[in-house]
């Protein structure tokens, strides 16, 4: 099965995993720590998915390098978005005023999203972790594996 990798980057990481059908396979929250720990993991990580075929990266500078450098020496395909490229696509400028406000509709959003896609249900989800999902679901539609929102993520009213 294809894979895409969602990574909301910091030295505190969320990532998600998507199979080729567009839903999620698994979630998780990561603190590497360290730049130099996070080269070292992003490595191992990459491994354990062999069949990785896309990454989609928000945000940029020295810990993006990193996911590239590896990702270039597997062929893997990068893409490099903003908060912004993700959340104009999945909500109205009102939900997204402030950070706060924001945080929370991404939040109720990557619920929608685990719930739709049968993935394991969190006991608790940070902010990191529910953004990658989204990035994720923004990079499943863009590589075209799902031609539109399902219909319980379609923009809400909120």
């Amino acid at each position: 099965m294809c894979a895409l990798l969602a990574v909301d980057l910091g030295l505190r990481t969320g990532l998600a995993l998507y199979g080729r059908d567009g839903r999620l396979i698994s979630y998780r929250s990561r603190n590497f720590g360290t730049a130099a720990r996070l080269r070292r993991r992003v490595y191992s990580l990459l491994d354990e998915l062999p069949r990785l075929r896309r990454i989609v990266l928000e945000g940029g500078g020295p810990l993006a390098k990193i996911w590239e450098h590896e990702a270039q020496r597997r062929e893997i395909i990068v893409r490099q978005i903003s908060a912004e490229t993700w959340r104009r696509r999945f909500f109205y400028p009102r939900q997204q005023r402030n950070g706060p406000q924001a945080k929370l509709n991404a939040a109720d959003m990557a619920r929608r999203v685990i719930e739709w896609s049968d993935a394991p249900r969190p006991t608790s989800l940070r902010h990191d972790a529910a953004e990658a999902i989204l990035i994720g679901l923004w990079g499943v539609l863009d590589a075209g594996w799902l031609k539109r929102l399902p219909l319980g993520m379609r923009r809400a009213a909120g």
